[in-house]
């Protein structure tokens, strides 16, 4: 008589392991303290004592002299200069 029992233990083996590996497990997920606040700090121009109006040139943001939107292209609805 021929003995299977090697091979339905190896086969049982198998499926067991490939069902263990296949199982969803949770996630372990540690929150991480963000840096300390930071003290913003207020930039001033040496012109702020005048009214800057945000205006344009072509397509360019000004005020105050001084280019601003991070050449963004400005919308036309903004007074020109």
């Amino acid at each position: 008589m021929i003995n299977f029992r090697p091979a339905r233990i190896a086969t049982t083996t198998a499926i067991l392991i490939m069902l263990a590996s296949s199982a969803a497990v949770p996630a372990m997920a540690r929150p991480i303290d963000p840096d300390p606040p930071v003290a913003t700090r207020k930039i001033v121009f040496p012109d702020s004592s005048l009214n800057c109006p945000l205006r344009r040139i072509d397509r360019q943001l000004v005020r105050c002299d001084n280019l601003t939107g991070a050449g963004v292209p400005a919308p036309l609805f903004i007074p020109e200069l």
